[in-house]
């Protein structure tokens, strides 16, 4: 049960993933710093004073009534930065990698996959093992202890 865990564990598909999510967790931190101080101050700037940003009420008496296009206006944004490094950094990176192979480019030409990698890190480690582990006796015993 837990070699079974162990080998979805060190499959590099979900170490790249974990990766994935705290490289997107820190830049998710940067796009909101970048957000809430640089775009929302200059979307903020086109609304009227007594608004509090670009958006309108539609009760006037009732603040709960306003209408945030601003906050909208900063998501789309949000969403198109994420997107586009997404693209420039994981996608298209990925799909040069993919038609080199297609056009049968030179296997030295080719760098590894991430999984060629970790795969001959992990034979080599265990070979690295099976090395040093000496077959140990206890006395009289012909069972080597493990």
């Amino acid at each position: 049960m837990f070699k079974g865990f162990r080998d979805f564990i060190l499959r590099g598909n979900v170490i790249e993933l974990a990766v994935a999510v705290i490289i997107g967790g820190a830049f998710t931190a940067i796009v909101t710093a970048i957000s809430d101080k640089i775009i929302n101050p200059l979307i903020a700037a086109v609304g009227s004073p007594d608004m509090g940003g670009l958006g309108f009420r539609i009760r006037p008496d009732v603040e709960a009534t306003f209408v945030d296009i601003g906050a909208v206006i900063t998501a789309a944004i949000n969403f198109l930065i994420i997107a586009a490094v997404v693209y420039f950094v994981i996608v298209m990176p990925m799909n040069k990698l993919a038609e080199l192979r297609k056009k049968g480019a030179d296997e030295d030409d080719i760098p590894p996959t991430s999984e060629e990698l970790l795969a001959e890190i992990r034979d080599l480690m265990a070979e690295g093992r099976q090395q040093q582990v000496p077959d140990q006796r206890i006395d009289g015993d012909d069972n080597p202890r493990h």
